[in-house]
């Protein structure tokens, strides 16, 4: 086996990507790209009746979102190809004939009716019915029938899978690179079919040969496909192949804990499991993505990673190279990992804190463009820097800010009510001939002529402070006052107390 560390992430194109699919590429991806390996992309479409259309491009295009970025794949790096398991079908009748042959598969010749008749009657019995070891020479398969009569069979054209002969008798003994030592007992298999009778292998047989024949070192998938591993093990020592290593990720848990996150928590919780939006085709129904929720790609990533791996250390934020130089599968934790939500959101504030505000006005001006505002982006940026620690995403941007645009034609009723009182009008026509000679209107030049003003007054600086707020902001909201006051500018400023005092 080459030295060079080549892993594959396979998803079926059967719906869009759970965030679950997401992880598994990244751990692949950060594992090749620590060991300066290759990261293949592998489109397993082999179940045609569970095919979606738009599935595989909504894959690669969620890849390509998170920066996830393969090195061999579809239309690109073709070197062991084609990368769709439909485009290779030819190839693994080949590898079921071989298996025939060494005597480590046979043919089944039972009718999908004969089956349900022995799961019935087992029910019956209160035992369950397993076509392995203990029954397969009482069946309708090759092991049971002379050579001519298979033949027979065949010729005949009748339908029949490839079933996998399971040793008897005999303990497994696994090693995962997350789990460490896992026993099995072989007896307790089944039978797997390798290949149906549509002519398609089943996953177990294709996904072994595809891995071995894009030489595969690393095999790290999620904790469902556990119990597949020791079909998948007996696959490689029947065709006396060398077995890559396997490492199973622990599952995505619901906020709660119990249970495997779904679309549905999602639904009912108010967040994306998917990086993307996605339109089912046949239904119609959208689910909500990251990207559209208004997620940086970095943001998601880095909550992603910390989802059942930890670095050891108290560090949070990581850049994608940062997480590739701390990424190890012996720092994967064996339980599941709770999703948080919150958590989320934390990550996503955390980014955006970290934007440059010219990167961040440049977000923010497709929107005020929307609310036909007319600025201009010097003046935007330094709204920014002036709201941003207050919002979780760019959207939030309008509410937080709306007022250095578009003066107030409301005032919140409660604050009005707490803050505008009788002698409010007075003082706040004496402030207007404060705030009238001033010529240095910076904010902390302002500031200090009027909390000096208010000194001299010997009265409550909210009296004042508040009752200007409202005038300027409309609501008890927003950042430091005297910097809204440097931003909009003195003849705003003091239209805007003069509508007050007239609608209040």
């Amino acid at each position: 086996m080459e030295d060079t560390v080549r892993v594959r992430f396979a998803p079926s194109p059967t719906g869009p990507l759970h965030i679950g699919g997401v992880r598994t590429a990244l751990f692949n991806y950060l594992f090749a790209k620590k060991h300066k390996g290759t990261f293949i992309l592998r489109i397993e479409d082999t179940d045609q009746t569970r095919y979606v259309a738009n599935a595989e491009q909504y894959i690669i295009d969620a890849l390509q979102w998170c920066n996830i970025l393969f090195d061999e794949g579809p239309g690109k790096n073709e070197k062991y190809g084609p990368y769709k398991q439909s485009e290779r079908k030819e190839l693994y009748k080949k590898y079921a004939d071989k298996l025939i042959k060494s005597g480590w598969a046979y043919y089944a010749f039972d009718t999908a009716e004969s089956l349900d008749l022995h799961r019935k009657n087992h029910e019956e019995k209160g035992k369950t019915f397993i076509y392995n070891w203990h029954n397969r020479e009482k069946l309708n398969n090759s092991l049971s029938l002379s050579a001519n009569e298979v033949q027979a069979k065949i010729d005949a054209g009748e339908k029949y899978v490839v079933r996998f002969k399971t040793p008897q008798n005999e303990t497994l003994l696994m090693h995962d690179e997350i789990r460490g030592e896992i026993k099995i007992d072989t007896n307790i298999l089944d039978d797997k079919v390798l290949f149906k009778s549509d002519g398609m292998p089943t996953y177990h047989l294709a996904n072994i040969v595809d891995d071995y024949l894009m030489k595969i070192t690393h095999v790290i998938r999620g904790e469902e496909w556990l119990p597949s591993m020791p079909l998948h093990l007996l696959l490689y020592r029947a065709f006396e192949w060398q077995a890559p290593k396997f490492a199973h990720l622990p599952l995505i848990l619901k906020p709660a804990g119990k249970g495997k996150l779904s679309k549905r928590d999602g639904d009912k919780l108010g967040f994306p499991v998917f990086p993307l939006s996605y339109t089912n085709e046949v239904t119609g129904e959208v689910s909500r993505g990251y990207r559209e929720d208004g997620y940086f790609p970095e943001a998601f990533i880095n909550m992603l990673a910390l989802l059942g791996w930890n670095p050891g250390t108290e560090q949070e934020l990581f850049s994608l190279e940062e997480l590739i130089q701390a990424f190890s599968l012996k720092r994967v934790s064996k339980s599941g990992a709770k999703f948080s939500p919150d958590k989320t959101k934390w990550f996503n504030q955390q980014y955006l804190q970290r934007k440059p505000n010219d990167e961040l006005a440049d977000l923010y001006l497709p929107i005020l463009e929307e609310k036909k505002v007319l600025t201009n982006k010097a003046y935007v940026e330094k709204v920014v820097s002036l709201i941003k620690e207050r919002a979780v995403f760019v959207a939030d941007f309008w509410d937080l800010s709306s007022f250095f645009f578009i003066a107030p034609n409301t005032y919140d009723e409660k604050a009005a009510r707490k803050n505008w009182k009788p002698e409010t009008s007075v003082l706040m026509t004496e402030l207007i001939n404060v705030i009238t000679p001033i010529q240095d209107f910076s904010s902390s030049n302002t500031e200090t002529l009027i909390k000096q003003w208010i000194n001299d007054k010997e009265i409550g600086f909210g009296k004042v402070m508040q009752p200007l707020r409202l005038s300027l902001v409309g609501a008890m909201k927003g950042p430091h006052l005297f910097d809204i006051m440097e931003q909009i500018g003195k003849p705003e400023t003091i239209k805007r107390i003069q509508q007050a005092i007239a609608t209040l």
